[in-house]
């Protein structure tokens, strides 16, 4: 197996996450945010962190997303940029054009879209 660097998220607990969009939960609108934010429900429209966002396996996300960090393992329909890292996993897909410094697709996931890689030199 191979190791990637920055995906310490991947053990994160629910205690670490500020916010929660639970699964019965559907939201729209923008939201802006500075510590880690996890969906397990629904949104559409914008979401802007600097911070981590995780999309939980049955979350569904309609929105452009700005992050530090995303990890996917729902449905993402929208551009994603993120600073460091996108992670999409096995039961991921993502349907929009992204930006990132690091790009990981696991097998099975699904990714639609354009990819522009930053360099650290564009990223600030």
């Amino acid at each position: 197996m191979f190791d990637v660097k920055d995906t310490d998220f991947f053990e994160l607990e629910d205690e670490v996450f500020d916010t929660i969009v639970e699964d019965d939960i559907s939201f729209s609108g923008n939201i802006k945010l500075k510590k880690p934010f996890m969906v397990r429900g629904v949104i559409n429209g914008k979401i802007d962190s600097s911070s981590d966002l995780v999309v939980d396996t049955n979350a569904v996300v309609n929105a452009d997303i700005n992050a530090d960090r995303v990890l996917i393992k729902g449905k993402v329909k929208g551009n994603v940029s993120a600073q460091k890292l996108i992670f999409v996993t096995a039961t991921g897909s993502l349907d929009g054009d992204i930006e990132t410094q690091k790009f990981v697709l696991e097998p099975g996931s699904v990714f639609t879209g354009h990819c522009s890689m930053l360099t650290p030199e564009k990223n600030k």
